[in-house]
């Protein structure tokens, strides 16, 4: 099995550290290959826009996916984007590893995606979740969360995390064509105690142990064409 591990975090020192380090030693030695891209290291501006692209379809008014389209079919991403969509076209599975923040993912991720998932890349109009481009792939959010499990319950004071993150499992994940596997949570990493880190890296490498015969979550998928 061939891993992207997509980590968003900008402290080495990190919980979020310690979980990307741990999936790439424990898949590495059950003799997968394993790609990391390190976004803080590598700088990735999340901002996209003109500069992802060599040259422009249309230099008088910027329309992205026009432009994402047309970089596709004519190979115009700049080499820091093309090097990540390599990536993405490799991997069986796409792990993002990040902290929670703001509900959401970081913007250094957020950015990745909008980059990377480009349209005519990554979907079309008519590739899209059932017919996506990049079906046959899984993925999975593994995460660290500033609460404890009980605030982020269908009544907990954070809401339910199946809703907080169903825009990146299935409006990310899903709508590329992906599998998604359940995600991995370490609740309140920065606050619990060093056992109970200890224990969520146990618990994470046998989660990482099972990857190839854990079954994808099911989405409800409201009737309709968009």
């Amino acid at each position: 099995m061939k891993t992207l591990i997509v980590y968003a975090h900008p402290e080495p020192l990190s919980f979020n550290a310690a979980m990307k380090n741990q999936a790439v030693e424990v898949l590495t030695a059950a003799g997968h290959q394993v790609q990391v891209s390190d976004l803080y290291a590598l700088k990735f501006d999340p901002a996209g826009g003109p500069v992802d692209f060599i040259e422009r379809d249309d230099a008088s008014c910027f329309r992205y996916q026009r432009e994402q389209i047309h970089a596709t079919s004519s190979d115009l991403f700049v080499p820091q984007l093309k090097a990540e969509m390599d990536k993405l076209v490799w991997a069986d599975l796409v792990i993002f590893q990040f902290p929670l923040w703001w509900f959401s993912l970081p913007a250094i991720l957020k950015g990745w995606v909008d980059r990377v998932f480009a349209m005519g890349f990554s979907y079309t109009p008519t590739e899209r979740f059932e017919t996506g481009i990049f079906r046959g792939k899984r993925a999975m959010l593994a995460f660290t969360t500033g609460g404890p499990p009980a605030s982020y319950g269908p009544d907990g004071k954070n809401g339910d995390l199946d809703v907080l993150l169903r825009h990146v499992q299935y409006g990310m994940f899903r709508f590329v064509g992906m599998d998604v596997l359940p995600p991995f949570i370490a609740y309140g990493a920065a606050r619990v105690t060093p056992e109970q880190r200890a224990a969520y890296l146990q618990a994470y490498r046998e989660r990482l142990l099972q990857l190839e015969t854990i079954a994808p979550l099911e989405f409800h998928q409201a009737v309709g064409v968009i």
